[in-house]
Formats: C-alpha cells, sequence, structure tokens
C-alpha cells in the first residue's frame, strides 16, 4: 500500500542502512522465519494504538503524566508468572502515588512483551583471548559464552512472539479482571517492601485512598457504577531494534487502512539508530503507532527537527515523546536547546526523561551500576529545566523490576557497592527493585504537584 507522495512499504527500510542488526548465518532460515511470524495474529491492536495516542495527547497537553517502565531485556529465563505480576504490581503502586500525590492521570506504559533486543557498542566481544559476537537480547542470540549460544538464531524471534502473546494474556488479565480496582491498593505491597519506609508511607497513603472510595461510595460512585475503580488501561511498549520481527508484525488496520506495526502500542527509536536517513527512521515514519524518540546529550537541535520531519509530518498530538537520557551532570545545559527548538517550531510532543541509561558506572568489584541519588538528580534537572523553559514535564522512562534486586546502589534501602552480588540478576542494565521504585515515585510525586501548581 503506496501512494505518490509516501512511496513507504513495511520493507522500504531494507534499501537504507540497518545498524544495530545481527548477521544470521543462514538467511533462508532467516526468511522461513519471517514468514511464519507473518502469518500470526497480532499482539496488540491498532484501536489500543489509538487509544494510548490521546492519552498522550493529554500528557502533551499538560493534563496527564507518563510512566514507562520495566525490564532493560526480557528473557527467557526469567519469564514466569509472579515476575510479571511484581512488575506489573510495582507500577501500579508508582502509578496511585503518581496519581494521587501529583492529582494528574497517569498514563501507564511497561517495557514488555517484546523488549528482547539491545543494541551494542560492539560486534564482538573477547574473553579470555576467545572473541565471539556480542549478546544482542534473547531475541538474537544467547547469554552464555560459547560459539553455539552467540550464534544469531532467527528461530528466537517465533519464541519471542509466543512469550510476548503470554506476557500479554497475563498483563489483559491483571488490568482488567479485577487485579487492578482501586480497592485492593492495600492488597499490591511486596512482601520483601513490606517492613521498610516506602512500605509505611504507602500504607498510608492506602489509608487515605480507601477514605476517599468510601466516600465516593456514600455518593453513589464504585466499582461497579464506574469503570475506572476496577480496571485500569496498560500498555506495551519496546525499542524497534530487530527489523525482520518489526516488518514481520505490521499489519494493514482493517478500519483505518493504515499501517500499524502490531509488536507493541508504543515503538521507539534508541539514540544509536536515529540517523534519519537510515533502516529504524524509514521503518517507523510508515507505522501508525505513537513513537519515542531517545535524546541523548550529543543530539543537536537541528537533526531532532528534520526527525520530527520525517516521523511526524503532520505535528499529530501524541505521536511523539521525546525521551531525554542526558545523565545527572549534562541535563540542565544539554535539554534547553532541544526545548527551545522544539516550542520554536510550534511541535507537540510528549517531554519524559530517562534517568537511567546516563548515569551508569562499573564499580571497583566490576559491577555495572547506578546510583539513586543521580537517579533522582537527573529526575529533578528534567523538571526544573522543564519549568524554565516553559515546558510540561510529562514523564518518565526507567528501567525497574518487581523483584528484590541489588543492581543500583542507594536509596532508602542503602544498597551499597559491596551489596550488589548479593541479587544481581540482570543480563544487561542494572535495574531499581521495588523499592527505590516506589521511593523515586513519592519523590516524583511531590515534584509534580509542584510543576502543577506552579
Amino acid at each position: 500500500m503506496t501512494n505518490e507522495k509516501n512511496p513507504w512499504t513495511p520493507d522500504s527500510w531494507r534499501t537504507k542502512r540497518a545498524l544495530q542488526q545481527p548477521n544470521y548465518p543462514d538467511l533462508d532460515k532467516l526468511k522461513a522465519a519471517e514468514e511464519r511470524l507473518a502469518k500470526q495474529p497480532p499482539l496488540v491492536f491498532a484501536g489500543e494504538a489509538r487509544r494510548l495516542k490521546k492519552g498522550l495527547a493529554k500528557v502533551a497537553s499538560g493534563e496527564a503524566f507518563l510512566l514507562q517502565g520495566g525490564d532493560c531485556a526480557e528473557s527467557f529465563a526469567e519469564f514466569s508468572s509472579n515476575n510479571l505480576r511484581d512488575t506489573f504490581r510495582i507500577l501500579l503502586q508508582m502509578a496511585v502515588v503518581l496519581t494521587f500525590g501529583g492529582a494528574v492521570p497517569v498514563v501507564k506504559v511497561g517495557r514488555m512483551a517484546g523488549q528482547f533486543a539491545k543494541p551494542r557498542s560492539s560486534d564482538t566481544e573477547t574473553r579470555g583471548g576467545v572473541t565471539l559476537p556480542s549478546y544482542r537480547g534473547d531475541i538474537i542470540n544467547g547469554f552464555g559464552f560459547t560459539s553455539d549460544a552467540r550464534t544469531p538464531d532467527p528461530e528466537r524471534m517465533l519464541q519471542v512472539y509466543h512469550q510476548s502473546t503470554s506476557t500479554l494474556n497475563l498483563i489483559r488479565a491483571f488490568a482488567q479482571g479485577g487485579y487492578a480496582d482501586l480497592h485492593k491498593v492495600h492488597c499490591w505491597n511486596l512482601d520483601f517492601v513490606a517492613g521498610d519506609l516506602q512500605a509505611k508511607r504507602y500504607r498510608d497513603l492506602s489509608d487515605r485512598i480507601g477514605e476517599s472510595l468510601a466516600f465516593m461510595k456514600a455518593c453513589g460512585i464504585d466499582g461497579e457504577s464506574t469503570q475506572f475503580i476496577r480496571e485500569t488501561e496498560f500498555f506495551t511498549s519496546h525499542e524497534a531494534l530487530l527489523l525482520p520481527y518489526e516488518q514481520a508484525l505490521t499489519r494493514v488496520d482493517s478500519t483505518t487502512g493504515n499501517w500499524y506495526d502490531v509488536s507493541a502500542h508504543l515503538l521507539w527509536v534508541g539514540d544509536r539508530t536515529r540517523d534519519p536517513n537510515d533502516a529504524h527512521v524509514e521503518f517507523l515514519s510508515g507505522v501508525k503507532n505513537p513513537l519515542a524518540l531517545k535524546c541523548g546529550p550529543t543530539m543537536p537541535a537541528d537533526d531532532l527537527l528534520r526527525l520530527l520531519d520525517k516521523l511526524d509530518p503532520d505535528n499529530e498530538a501524541g505521536r511523539i515523546t521525546l525521551i531525554a537520557r542526558m545523565g545527572a551532570d549534562k541535563i540542565e545545559a544539554s535539554l534547553p536547546p532541544l526545548l527551545r527548538q522544539i516550542q520554536k517550531s510550534g511541535r507537540t510532543v510528549v517531554w519524559c526523561c530517562d534517568p537511567m541509561h546516563g548515569n551508569t558506572e562499573n564499580t571497583e568489584n566490576n559491577f555495572k551500576t547506578r546510583d539513586f541519588n543521580r537517579i533522582m538528580k537527573e529526575v529533578e534537572g528534567f523538571f526544573k529545566t522543564c519549568e524554565g523553559e516553559g515546558a510540561w514535564p510529562g514523564g518518565v522512562h526507567l528501567e525497574m523490576t518487581g523483584r528484590n534486586v541489588t543492581e543500583c546502589t542507594g536509596g532508602a534501602s542503602n544498597v551499597t557497592p559491596l551489596e550488589l552480588s548479593v541479587c544481581y540478576e540482570t543480563h544487561c542494565d542494572p535495574r531499581l527493585n521495588a523499592s527505590q521504585a516506589l521511593e523515586l515515585a513519592f519523590l516524583m510525586a511531590e515534584r509534580l504537584k509542584t510543576a502543577r501548581t506552579g
């Protein structure tokens, strides 16, 4: 489906330079996997993506806040209903804290059901004189340092599809089957959070919500009559990195005739693959999903406008989310030029903060980690900078988990560098645990309230 003004097709990206793609040794096997994948039912629906776009349009206008979070990279080994439940639950807790404390609706988007591919700084990894392909996420190859594990296998795309199907089934059941009912806010606490400071703060908040719900019920407003009390909307997202997978899951919406990537509701392009002339931007320019761009400290303001001209030529509200990932020490200097250029151009976008990727460091005992204080410093710098430029600080993008991991240092739980080895389980980047994520939500709620009231 093409037209003279826009000769885009789902495979037009193949004529462009495609970075961060694996070198599959068997191209016939790759083609067969793509053809099988293309026959599978959609993971998400175009109508759901349009509802997310409407929610993001409210974020862009300052009427809501975006909470986007989940694993740095999903894996086959860690897949379980308990892990999914715990991450979903902490996102619900954070959303309640932000909604009640900040007095704004929260649009909830998970890094789930598709976040399996990771960009790498090098195509190869060398250990003990042995050089193998870099681990690029379970959708491409295995984590183990062996030739068999590290050889890219296209069959993994089918395994990702089926795991994502199971993930979405469970998430939809949680969101719409009664688990997300606001009357159950007391039940959402994780066991290991139960004894810490965040649990007490959350219990106090839950009591206040319970009192509000009792008042509303007395006025005739309860879960039976009001859907938002008993259910919640929850959307999925991932970086659209592995283009054969994304193309295979691109469909024409029967109600509008537009193309949608039905692998997720929202797709983003990373800092390494954002060249307007390259394959990733070409692919995303033709699908109607909401899109996001990671904006690092090296992004020139003029390049950002060129990207928006390509991805959002009609300046549609809710189409574009700009995710600033600058680093705690750079955000107040690097973000203002982008803010000013966007405002000058009249563009409507969501401004979101990723305080994780710019604050990664290695410890003396060779653990990759992030310090909670630096994460919060970047969030504070984001709010301060947006407010100083007259822009709405619209969201946060976090790598986090509902599990009791020890991957990021600091926070009220005071994880020290020496304690990282206690429960360090990530295959890629360090994640906030539930206690740290909830603490961040309380701190952001206070900042959000200030931003809202001026």
